[in-house]
Order: structure tokens, then sequence, then C-alpha cells
């Protein structure tokens, strides 16, 4: 499981505050494509698709954050109203759910959660998921 660390920009290479300023140029609307991105804060497409789902801006007044989970669940009755049950419990209000068809008698499920009240970390989450008998897998997939 990934480990996650606050640290000061100063400590890190530059590379990484281009990546984080190029995805906020493409989530902004100032430039349209990746290419353009990159183009503009001076870093190579390779550079920006290696590090853009590892680094994050901190913001001390953003008001809400979001983690996306991947879950590989057993298609048993119950297992995924189980599962919402946990992140109640934990304060975790889910902004989405999708899920595939069962085969071979699992599926997955991604979901969406607003992870702002949450007072363990993610990985204590995605652990207490795992040891539930009718999860396979439970993995990090973004933090914003």
């Amino acid at each position: 499981m990934s480990k996650f660390f606050v640290v000061s920009s100063d400590i890190l290479p530059e590379v990484l505050e281009k990546v984080i300023e190029a995805r906020m140029l493409l989530q902004s609307g100032k430039v349209k494509r990746i290419s353009e991105a990159v183009k503009q804060v001076g870093i190579s497409r390779g550079t920006y698709y290696k590090y853009k789902d590892a680094v994050f801006a901190f913001n001390q007044e953003q008001s809400r954050r979001k983690a996306v989970v991947s879950m590989i669940l057993h298609n048993e009755k119950g297992v995924l109203t189980n599962v919402l049950a946990l992140l109640a419990a934990k304060d975790i209000n889910v902004l989405a759910i999708s899920q595939t068809i069962p085969i071979n008698g699992v599926h997955d499920v991604s979901l969406t959660l607003d992870i702002t009240d949450l007072e363990i970390s993610i990985q204590a989450l995605l652990a207490q998921y795992e040891a539930m008998p009718t999860v396979e897998k439970a993995e990090l997939v973004a933090v914003e």
C-alpha cells in the first residue's frame, strides 16, 4: 500500500511542481490539451504522465477532499451494503458509484468519496475493507 506525505516544495525537484501547474492549467480550462500544458510549463509529456497521479497540491483552505477507490467484490447479496455501511460509520459521503456486471463471481466497484471528515488514513480504511471476507481487493486510485 502507498504511503502519503506532506512535504515542503523547497526540498522536491522542480519538475513535481510543474506537473501540478500543468494539471491546474488543464483543470482551469486555460489549455485544452496535455501537450499545450506541458509545453507551457516546460516539461515533457512523459514526465507529466509519470507523476500526474502521484503529486498533489496541498491547500489548507480546501473544503472538500475527494478520493477514488477501486474494489473487487464477491457477487453476493449485501456485499455492497456492507461496504457502504462502513463508509457511513466513518462519516464518509459517497459522491459516485460505478460497478461492472459480475463475471466469475466477482465485480469491480469504483467509489468516488468525500473524505474531508475521514479521521483515519485512507490506507487504514482500505485495510479494513481488505479484511472483509467478501472484498478481494481494495485500492486507492486517486486523491484530490
